[in-house]
This record gives structure tokens, sequence and C-alpha cells, in this order.
């Protein structure tokens, strides 16, 4: 998508303190605490989409709303990387019917979220590193839990297939909040 228009990218992160997004047996919720989540409701609020795969609907069954306090105007649309068509018709996604939710049947992140002008990323490991590997993410919020989960935790973020330093993608920090017991550290991509 060089030179076309894309939306501004959020890829958010929630993890523990070691960089894992749930134990190796999958157990996920909660990692971060009440503060923090309040904060995701404010950012959803904030984007026209989130984009999501179709592991993190089996392993979580998330709403994917925006509920920040104080309530807001609309609720993001969804966007779901399903590629196999596994989406389950009573997934709690398609409880909210004032929105739009889209299941993806190709691999292809750019053109998933091409109509958005602002998207938030929520999912996986592998579909957090597709979108950096493709240059998507222009904004990381990540949320740390001051717990350790071990070396058998799951990743926040697959292989980027790097065989070089040079190769890796860079941020640069732009703030660090405390949310409850939880740090929230803003990144902005250097280009």
């Amino acid at each position: 998508m060089t030179g076309a228009a894309r939306p501004r990218v959020t890829l958010k992160l929630a993890t523990s303190l070691d960089g894992r997004i749930a134990l190796a047996n999958g157990v996920s919720q909660w990692i971060t605490g009440p503060e923090s989540r309040a904060e995701v409701h404010k950012m959803r609020a904030a984007h026209q989409a989130i984009l999501t795969g179709i592991g993190t609907v089996l392993a979580d069954d998330p709403r994917m709303t925006a509920r920040p306090e104080g309530g807001c105007d609309r609720q993001p649309d969804i966007i779901i990387m399903d590629s196999q068509d596994r989406t389950p018709s009573g997934a709690a996604v398609f409880a909210e019917t004032a929105r739009t939710v889209t299941l993806v049947p190709h691999r292809d992140l750019a053109r998933a979220m091409a109509e958005y002008e602002s998207v938030m990323i929520e999912a996986g490991a592998q579909i957090a590193a597709s979108a950096l590997a493709a240059d998507l993410v222009d904004r990381i919020e990540w949320f740390r839990a001051p717990k350790l989960l071990g070396g058998d935790g799951l990743p926040v973020i697959a292989a980027l297939g790097l065989e070089t330093l040079d190769a890796a993608p860079m941020f640069r920090r732009t703030g660090v909040r405390e949310r409850g017991a939880d740090l929230q550290e803003s990144y902005e991509r250097i280009r």
C-alpha cells in the first residue's frame, strides 16, 4: 500500500511483565487489571474498527465493545480474520447490533482494514507479527501487568523472521503511565 491512503493503526498489547499473553494452557483472563481494561474501552471508542483473529474469538469469545465511563456515541466495527470460516454464529461479537462485523476470508491485513481511517488491532501473536512485518502499525499501546508467566507462556508477538537487527521494526516511546498496578507504555513507529 505504499503511497496509498491507509488507516492509522494502533496495536494494543496486554501482557505480563515478561511479554506473555497467556499461560501455556491458554488461560489469559485477566492478565491486566481493571484500570488498564477501562483505558482499553476508551481506546476502542476512539477507533472506527477493531481487528482481531479467529483464534482470539475462539479462545476468549470477546464482546469487543467500547464501554468507557460516560458511554460512547458509537461502537467500533469488528474485523475478524477468519480464512477458514470458523467464527461461531453465536459469538459474543455479534451481540452488539449497532455495528458491522466483517469476516475476512483472506490473510491480507492491509486489504481488510482499507475502508477505515483508524483501526485498533486486538489479536494474538500471529496477527500482531503479521501487522508489524507488513509495516502497518503506527502506534503500540502496551499494557504490562506486574506478574511473570515464564517461558512456557504464550508470547505476545510471533516470529518476525528477522535475519538482522537493522530489519527490526523500530518504535519511539512517547509515554509511560500507571494504570493501577499496571504500566501503559505508548510507542510511535519510526519510519
